[in-house]
């Protein structure tokens, strides 16, 4: 991580999870981070969390990644405090599992789901590469993906979260080709975890007895996938708990 030390960093979701655990590993690792979210005070209340030497690496920023407005700000902000970014992590998600694909009256569960899974994901990596570009920044995007972007489980509770994951694999390699065909050295990841501790996944004893990942574990593997050589595109990282079944 020697090379991202004072660079920066945008992490979309950041208030709570994986997000959470990204925001503090990357300031911790040197990068002036900026975690986007929709309770801003959550990520703020993170940096008492941190050494007192790394609290200032990370700075809160309200964003809502269903709104282009949010995105759009977000991006100006970072540009005018730090000059762009270097690194995009899309962690925002939600799932709807309460409601059907085929449920009446769903229509704004499933764009809620639509709009910050994908819509989002792709607006916000947009935004980055241009920054990117521009700057002439061998930067990396990452994806977190699931493990439902590969598969789909025959639980029929799933609503159309994992349809956008399985957009997120696609667009981890439309992206890929994208940047390579314009002369970029870029580099796009997608990381797809199996069950993983956050506030996504169903409160229930049944659930949280299962096999399951930490929000660190996740961090752990961003950090790995942004320390590799310049030379190196780690294209897709499935992390799965020891003993799941799937």
């Amino acid at each position: 991580m020697e090379r991202w030390q004072g660079k920066v960093a945008i992490v979309t979701g950041a208030s709570s999870g994986i997000g959470a655990a990204t925001v503090k590993a990357l300031a911790s690792a040197g990068m002036i981070t900026f975690g986007l979210a929709r309770r801003v005070e959550r990520v703020e209340e993170l940096k008492s969390e941190l050494p007192e030497e790394v609290r200032d690496r990370l700075h809160a920023v309200q964003c809502d990644v269903t709104k282009e407005e949010d995105i759009l700000a977000a991006f100006r902000k970072v540009e005018e405090q730090c000059g762009g970014v270097d690194v995009l992590i899309n962690n925002a998600g939600v799932a709807r599992s309460t409601v059907g694909v085929l449920d009446a009256n769903n229509t704004q569960a499933l764009r809620d789901v639509i709009d910050t899974n994908l819509v989002g994901l792709a607006l916000c990596s947009r935004e980055a590469f241009q920054s990117m570009k521009k700057r002439s920044v061998d930067g990396h995007i990452v994806h977190i993906n699931s493990i439902l972007g590969h598969m789909v489980l025959p639980t029929g509770n799933l609503n159309v979260y994992p349809a956008t994951k399985y957009g997120v694999t696609a667009l981890t390699e439309t992206m890929r080709h994208e940047m390579r065909l314009a002369g970029t050295k870029i580099k796009v990841t997608s990381i797809s975890p199996g069950l993983v501790r956050t506030e996504i996944i169903p409160n229930s004893a049944a659930i949280l007895a299962m096999p399951i990942l930490e929000p660190e574990d996740i961090a752990n593997a961003i950090l790995y996938a942004l320390g590799t050589p310049p030379r190196v595109q780690v294209h897709e990282i499935t992390i799965k708990p020891v003993g799941e079944s799937m």
